[in-house]
């Protein structure tokens, strides 16, 4: 479908479709895009973005990274595996809804036991197709990540002054924490390993060190890969202090992935991380664990125009030279020139020159600003697992990791 502009004292244009348009997507700017609906019939606000994966759709719409977000799809094929209850990142999805260019594909999969529509529908999630998400792409590619409203309703009726009116009243992410919304209330223990498809089963690993992981918004698949790595794991909510995760008496922290402006969320973690670092036990963090790593100790993070959205993003390897090729999910950034003497950037992305990486100089913390437990991706980046229990490794014999 095509995108129309709503202009000053000028009537609304209708797009031409081949049947009367059932969902609609509005921009805080007045662009329109008409579509088709599946999933709930329902209108949610937020923030659009884009993703360029090629697979992978059901592990992205249930990452907790992106709540407050309507996700885009770059790539065609959107629903031809189904659904099925392994491949999620979390019970309850926490992103708004789904854009896609076709309409969804029958699924045609031997471990699928729910179409897409009406999993997204179970979940309260609207969806809408035949949109030009090309168009919709280069448009957040050109102006950055818009506010915007998906609507999906069946008779095709949509107050649509209304609907600006939300998508530009909608704040934004910036200011907002978001990891108080998908954390888990109490700590509980994780035990199970990653999926063998030959096996149809579980795996399990024996384990030989404690590690505490902080949820500020942490994927099922990271805490399986930390199991596979030989990790006891005890998983606490967003909110713990310092003093509660050393109570465990854990050989390592781990901060997770997760969703709204670091800054935010910073407030209340950044004394209590700056506190895990200080007491010289290893820690590693990924994408806002990253950043809140970075924000601890006294960095600073910044508003993305459009963010990394993809399992295709380069990034190099400073310390050793390899180039990874990296799933990403994130929408805010370190800012550089905002870094302490005693942090050091350990990895770069090779599209944008920014930080991906980063360690302390002088204690056993590392992070990195992306997704090496790949789901979806590629399995570059699973190695920094074992750097994680390396580093658990010198710390009990009294070596540090460089």
């Amino acid at each position: 479908m095509t995108a129309y502009q709503i202009q000053p004292d000028k009537p609304i244009v209708k797009a031409s479709l081949g049947a009367s348009p059932t969902a609609i997507l509005v921009l805080d700017d007045g662009t329109i895009f008409e579509g088709y609906g599946f999933g709930a019939e329902t209108t949610n606000v937020g923030e659009v973005c884009f993703n360029t994966s090629m697979t992978g759709y059901q592990e992205i719409m249930t990452d907790p990274s992106y709540a407050g977000q309507i996700i885009n799809f770059t790539f065609p094929h959107i629903g031809n595996i189904g659904t099925n209850p392994i491949d999620i990142e979390t019970d309850v999805p926490s992103c708004l809804g789904m854009i896609v260019r076709n309409p969804l594909t029958s699924p045609s999969n031997w471990r699928e036991n729910q179409g897409l529509s009406a999993w997204l529908a179970y979940h309260n999630l609207p969806g809408i197709s035949g949109i030009d998400t090309r168009a919709l792409t280069k448009k957040i590619r050109d102006n950055g990540a818009p506010n915007g409203v998906i609507c999906h309703k069946a008779d095709g009726k949509f107050d649509i002054p209304a609907l600006i009116e939300m998508a530009k009243g909608w704040p934004g992410l910036n200011g907002m924490d978001l990891a108080k919304e998908v954390t888990r209330d109490d700590a509980g223990n994780w035990s199970q390993g990653s999926y063998d498809l030959m096996a149809q089963d579980h795996t399990t690993t024996a384990a030989k060190h404690k590690v505490v992981a902080l949820d500020y918004g942490i994927k099922q698949n990271i805490m399986r890969c930390l199991i596979d790595a030989g990790c006891d794991v005890t998983v606490m909510p967003a909110t713990t202090s310092a003093e509660d995760v050393l109570s465990q008496n854990p050989d390592g922290v781990f901060l997770s992935n997760g969703p709204g402006d670091p800054a935010a969320t910073a407030d209340y973690a950044g004394k209590e991380i700056a506190s895990l670092v200080e007491s010289g036990i290893p820690v590693f963090g990924i994408c806002i664990g990253h950043q809140l790593l970075v924000l601890s100790q006294g960095g600073k993070t910044v508003k993305m125009a459009r963010g990394h959205r993809g399992a295709n993003h380069p990034v190099k390897d400073l310390t050793t030279g390899q180039i990874e090729i990296t799933s990403q999910n994130h929408g805010f950034v370190v800012d550089e020139d905002s870094l302490p003497d005693h942090l050091e950037v350990t990895h770069r992305s090779l599209f944008d020159g920014s930080v991906e990486g980063v360690r302390h100089k002088n204690k056993p913390m590392f992070c990195v600003q992306y997704h090496p437990e790949s789901s979806p991706g590629p399995h570059d980046s699973t190695h920094l697992f074992t750097r994680f229990t390396t580093a658990m490794t010198n710390a009990k014999s009294g070596k540090q990791e460089r």
